[in-house]
């Protein structure tokens, strides 16, 4: 049972989550450092990166980070080499960077919709094209992509976020289609809705005292009838990174408490008294 257990082990990887200053991307970078990996990561501006660092030196994280837009591909290939150099090779990607502009689709310009795609879609290719040769030579790696619920439905003011996460969604799929003779497995997380800071004002509590009408929305649709929690993806963040799942390739793995299983139902058949809060001090 020991040995098998050695197989969820991060010990002695180096792994770079982008954009883990806070939110998911903190939560994944820090379930892999208490797995055993070390810890690099990226974010937009020095002011991201130091509020990373600090969290990262709270928690007694070792962690290296540095400033680095994920689509631009020169300061992608320059952080790769400066990791390279001062930490070692990277053996686990998370393409955990991305954006949201919930404007309706005939109110967003084309630079609005361009962002999000640049971003969200084409920043995970700039940085797996980065990493993937070095994965090559040393015949292992592997990459996690943050896809979402909106890599398989439609919402409203969401056109461009969902167009990019189907794409990562193929993205994906592609990876694991040309790598995997490699040894290379691509695969992707789809979170549902999560109690984040910023989703705090969706769950917020009415002048009334009423539950907001998107947090009712969202309970009536999930089975376990409650957001959540950046805990909730650690382990298979985890999971997926680990020599656990060597066999496992192109899948996205969602963890919505059964949204997508489910047709829901009528909000007004909600009973609050019997919903589980979120602790909205510890949400990432």
């Amino acid at each position: 049972m020991q040995d098998f257990l050695k197989n969820f082990s991060l010990e002695g990887k180096i792994a770079w989550v982008t954009g883990a200053s806070y939110g998911l991307g903190l939560a994944y970078a820090v379930a892999f450092a208490e797995s055993g990996a070390r810890v690099v990561f990226n974010d937009i501006n020095q002011e991201l990166v130091d509020k990373g660092m600090a969290e990262y030196k709270k928690l007694g994280i070792d962690a290296f980070g540095a400033v680095c837009d994920v689509t631009k591909e020169d300061q992608v290939q320059n952080f790769v080499a400066e990791v390279e150099k001062n930490v070692g090779t990277i053996d686990i990607l998370v393409n955990n960077a991305g954006i949201i502009k919930r404007i309706p689709m005939i109110d967003m310009t084309v630079d609005q919709w361009q962002q999000v795609i640049d971003v969200d879609l084409t920043g995970p290719f700039i940085c797996s094209k980065a990493v993937l040769p070095a994965m090559i030579k040393k015949g292992s790696g592997k990459i996690i992509n943050a896809c979402s619920m909106m890599s398989e439905f439609g919402r409203e003011t969401v056109s461009a976020y969902a167009a990019a996460k189907g794409g990562l969604k193929m993205l994906t799929r592609n990876i694991c289609s040309e790598y995997g003779q490699f040894n290379i497995q691509c695969n992707a997380i789809g979170p549902g809705y999560i109690a984040t800071p910023q989703t705090a004002p969706l769950r917020e509590k009415q002048p009334d005292g009423s539950m907001h009408p998107f947090d009712r929305f969202i309970r009536s649709k999930t089975p376990a009838q409650r957001w959540g929690k950046t805990e909730d993806l650690m382990g298979l963040a985890v999971f997926l990174a680990s020599p656990a799942s060597d066999f496992i390739n192109g899948q996205v793995v969602y963890i919505d408490g059964g949204i997508s299983a489910y047709i829901g139902q009528d909000p007004g058949n909600l009973d609050p008294s019997k919903f589980t809060d979120i602790d909205e001090s510890t949400a990432q």
